[in-house]
């Protein structure tokens, strides 16, 4: 899965990253990589938590490119 994750720096000089495409799903890090590392573990928590709030009926689920 490919996300797009913005990452600016705040006035206390951390990075902050934020996956626009799903809500809510922040990191941050006093380091750039340590804000890459932190919001890939961030999404991965998201997942979890999505996926685990619905019941999902396999015979409905359809994967689509775009």
């Amino acid at each position: 899965m490919k996300l797009h994750v913005i990452i600016e720096q705040d006035e206390k000089g951390y990075y902050v990253a934020e996956v626009p495409a799903l809500p809510g799903c922040l990191s941050q890090g006093k380091t750039y990589e340590e804000a890459i590392a932190n919001i890939k573990e961030a999404i991965e928590g998201w997942l979890e938590v999505m996926e685990s709030k619905q019941s999902l009926d396999r015979a409905h689920l359809v994967e689509v490119a775009v």
